[in-house]
């Protein structure tokens, strides 16, 4: 139940566990009673019949079909209604508190939601509306669901420490856990020293920011191909904005680059820049080679012994995947069942063989790339958006998958290959951090969930079993 709570809310910020244990500590069920009006009184609130209705009623519409079976009757309404007694007492709480989303802010938050979607703010509104709630309705909950996330950023996400020892320490597992075994010594496929400046684009960012930011990097490359030190360029790039970064990714083999930038640098020699921009999921790079050289000695063997003072890039190693994908937009008017259907029918062309996945996506796929026939480039874990690396996870080599929903649209997907490679110390740590954080996460917050409803008053309506 838990799951969909999470993904079929109204705003997607409910929570990720009932807490139904804690919801009645004197051990007594509570009913739920089929009245209009008041079912719980929540500190100074209230939690009505109509609030829960409409809450099973938006699961229950969004719920996959032939996904994971919903519980029935009393038991979905009772999770339901232990649901928006805690959306009650964080909502109160973050008022009481001072946290406030004033009219000016909410517009503009509408205002990315809509751009992020292609619509202008009067078209999202005709949207919400057709979907059958009310604009006001719609800016309510809103509201209500971003004082939420700020409330649980200043009360568990900042509350979230993580030590170098607890990094060192996961990078070593990861080691042990992997069972490296060390790989003679001696002369090795070629290494490549390479620097690059990057320019990140946010993720679900408009045209305009995107184009903004292939400016920037068109920009900058034009000044590296001319006498400007690289370097200089990278820190008084990120100087003007410290979004841009400034990187030398050290001496690598081919297969420890991603796709995209060895075929970038292929032909270039030392000292020499990229001739073009390079566009990847995170953004735009700026290229540049600094050396070539013979390669030399293998990665060491991670033991129980491990020092993390002498880790090295040649550690820690992930499973990169190199995939391509057909994407099919989000825009006013086109129904995700319609999109659903088409994908099917590619994909349905594709396992037939009577259409290849390349030629398909340089002819329908509607993401930058699809001129090179979908191909993504090789991605490591947290490259991209969550359900997109989920579904591409599960699939087999040469696997096409069904139709994969993300908030930039819909994607068929198809893994090629798949690879070990090795991480720079600073990507190994940025990983463990991230690891760490979520494991760190999920029990912070529904620790602090359980505090918020053990403080709070809570009266759940119990009449008579005749009145149901």
């Amino acid at each position: 139940m838990a799951s969909y709570l999470m993904a079929f809310g109204f705003l997607g910020l409910l929570f990720s566990q009932s807490l139904g244990a804690q919801s009645n500590p004197s051990g007594n069920e509570p009913k739920i009673i089929n009245i209009d009006g008041v079912v719980a009184v929540v500190n100074t609130g209230v939690v009505t019949r109509k609030e829960i209705d409409d809450r099973i009623a938006s699961i229950q519409k969004q719920a996959p079909a032939g996904g994971k079976k919903l519980p029935e009757g009393d038991e979905l309404r009772k999770q339901v209604l232990e649901n928006l007694i805690l959306e009650k007492i964080q909502i109160q709480e973050a008022e009481q508190t001072g946290l406030a989303v004033n009219e000016k802010e909410l517009n503009k938050i509408i205002e990315d939601i809509a751009t992020r979607n292609k619509l202008t703010f009067n078209e999202f509104r005709e949207t919400v509306t057709k979907s059958g709630m009310s604009f006001q309705r719609y800016r309510e909950l809103l509201r209500e669901d971003v004082l939420k996330a700020r409330l649980r950023e200043r009360e568990v996400d900042s509350q979230i420490k993580i030590s170098d020892a607890e990094i060192d320490n996961f990078i070593v597992e990861q080691m042990q856990r992997r069972g490296s075994e060390p790989t003679a010594s001696g002369s090795g496929p070629e290494e490549i020293a390479v620097t690059q400046i990057f320019i990140p684009v946010e993720e679900g960012a408009g045209p305009s920011a995107q184009a903004d930011a292939r400016k920037r990097a068109e920009t900058l490359l034009k000044e590296a191909r001319g006498d400007a030190d690289f370097m200089q360029l990278g820190a008084q790039a990120n100087k003007e904005n410290s979004r841009i970064k400034f990187q030398d990714l050290g001496y690598r083999t081919q297969d420890r680059l991603p796709q995209i930038f060895v075929e970038a640098v292929r032909n270039l020699g030392p000292g020499q820049v990229a001739p073009s921009v390079v566009r990847s999921p995170a953004g735009f790079h700026v290229l540049k080679v600094m050396d070539r050289r013979a390669g030399g000695s293998g990665a060491r063997a991670a033991t129980s012994n491990t020092n993390p003072a002498d880790l090295t890039p040649q550690n820690m190693i992930v499973t990169q995947t190199l995939a391509r994908h057909i994407l099919i937009r989000q825009r006013q008017g086109l129904q995700d069942a319609d999109v659903e259907r088409r994908l099917q029918g590619y994909r349905d062309q594709i396992r037939a063989k009577t259409a290849d996945f390349e030629s398909l996506a340089k002819k329908f796929s509607e993401d930058g790339s699809a001129p090179n026939g979908g191909l993504l480039g090789w991605m490591g874990p947290g490259e991209l958006v969550p359900p997109f690396e989920i579904a591409m996870n599960r699939l087999q080599i040469g696997e096409v998958s069904d139709p994969v929903k993300t908030e930039f649209g819909w994607h068929l997907i198809q893994v090629l290959e798949r690879r070990d490679a090795q991480l720079t110390v600073e990507k190994q740590r940025e990983f463990a951090r991230a690891a760490i954080r979520e494991r760190k996460f999920e029990q912070a917050y529904q620790d602090w969930l359980r505090q918020l409803r053990d403080t709070a008053t809570v009266k759940i309506l119990n009449l008579d079993e005749q009145v149901r």
